[in-house]
């Protein structure tokens, strides 16, 4: 094969199979367990580059998330119909494969790097399997540095120290994807990647960078002194003791931790079995992150069984009396493959698949204590209030502890960048 080729990144991600024939795991020798070097691989990004349907590939590879699925099944078709093989994979095709096989060749479940060579093989020998899924994870030493997209000045690069999270949210697609064992990658291997990019702010991708301390703590030490700045995700109950961690992220250049309080309510917190977080602990955890001078951004989803139309303006207080810097405003979404989505479908309360509408601008299930347009509206009321200009003001006004670039950076996200963002994803 002269021409391998994917039109969008194929991310290497995990799902689950049932009663699916699955190919028996193939594990390279090479150093790296993605495409042998013998062939020729041209990664497309639509954001970025224009598919030239014309060209003639030996294989076409698409990964595909929930929201972006309907496109994925589109640019699948197009190449099938010149007779072109094409292979899905990601979260959506790895929790849904049986759907994804009516658009491709073959289907990757789950993380990729021990099956694609065996793909690859019986690509070859015209005896290409239906569905390919690894019978283990993979072992986070062969986990490969990102393949980047050649974009002019990119703003920041995408990055991920591990895969996996032990934590169960019923809501949380990525822990079916990644699987519940944290595999941390070689942090030389991690340091390497870092020092190879070229742009300045780095967005680390993993679930979270507090699961394992010891691990984020010896990244961070080696992270000191590359002059590049980072943004993450990180959990309440480490973020509310470990002062060193928080030290050690600010001098490594971390600028923004991502926090996932979700709701206001304990009950609700403990009915989707998100066991990190302690209401009576966020104003705790808050606070220490922006004592060691860096941005919180704290992220809430509306929408749960035990939310009533009042949650809104509760919420808001809450936000409001936190002091965050930032807020991220979305509706509940069950995606396929989470306990959430097959608990709601199974009491017959998902009302559209749709999956182009899983953007979590949408309302797809049927709420519990309001209706969908109480739901709708009320996010979309919340999240201009709390973007207004004097909301906004406000909470620029108070930035103790920031450097005039982070005060800056806050100053964007409120009054330019998030309101725009929200603009955007609820149509207003």
């Amino acid at each position: 094969m002269k021409n391998l080729s994917s039109c969008t990144i194929f991310e290497t991600l995990t799902g689950e199979a049932n009663d699916l024939v699955i190919s028996d795991v193939f594990i390279s020798q090479q150093k790296s367990l993605l495409t042998p070097e013998d062939h020729m691989v041209e990664i497309i990004e639509e954001k970025f580059n224009k598919i030239n349907f014309d060209k003639g590939y030996d294989l076409v590879g698409i990964s595909c998330f929930t929201c972006n699925v309907k496109r994925g099944y589109e640019i699948a078709d197009k190449f099938r119909c010149q007779g072109i093989p094409v292979v899905l994979g990601g979260y959506h095709p790895s929790a849904l494969p049986l759907e994804a096989k009516t658009h491709a060749d073959s289907v990757v479940i789950g993380e990729a790097e021990l099956v694609w060579p065996q793909l690859l093989i019986d690509l070859e020998n015209k005896t290409l399997k239906p569905f390919y899924k690894s019978n283990k994870y993979v072992d986070p030493k062969f986990i490969p540095p990102a393949k980047r997209i050649n974009q002019r000045n990119p703003i920041f690069a995408s990055i991920q120290a591990s895969r996996g999270c032990p934590n169960s949210c019923k809501f949380c697609a990525m822990h079916n994807i990644e699987g519940p064992q944290f595999r941390p990658r070689c942090i030389d291997s991690i340091i390497d990647e870092i020092r190879s990019i070229k742009c300045k702010n780095l967005f680390f991708v993993d679930s979270s960078l507090t699961i394992n301390p010891r691990f984020s703590k010896s990244l961070f030490k080696e992270m000191i002194g590359l002059n590049k700045k980072f943004e993450c995700f990180g959990n309440m109950n480490v973020l509310t003791k470990d002062d060193e961690l928080l030290d050690l992220a600010s001098k490594a250049g971390c600028i923004r931790w991502l926090v996932g309080i979700e709701s206001i309510s304990q009950e609700t917190i403990d009915s989707m079995k998100k066991g990190t977080n302690k209401v009576k602990e966020y104003e705790i955890a808050i606070q220490k992150i922006k004592d060691h001078g860096m941005l919180v951004t704290g992220l809430f989803m509306f929408g749960f069984d035990n939310d009533t139309p009042d949650i809104f303006n509760r919420t808001l207080q809450a936000m409001n009396e936190l002091n965050l810097d930032s807020a991220s405003f979305s509706i509940v979404t069950p995606y396929p493959g989470t306990q959430l989505f097959n608990e709601m479908e199974a009491e017959g309360r998902i009302l559209t698949k749709d999956w182009a509408k899983y953007t979590e601008g949408n309302v797809v299930f049927k709420p519990k204590n309001m209706s969908e347009e109480e739901l709708l509206q009320g996010i979309k009321k919340a999240a201009m209030k709390y973007y207004s200009f004097s909301c906004s003001l406000r909470r620029c006004l108070r930035s103790k502890n920031l450097s005039f670039n982070l005060i800056l950076k806050k100053v964007s996200r409120n009054f330019f960048y998030t309101k725009l963002f929200y603009k955007e994803l609820f149509n207003l």
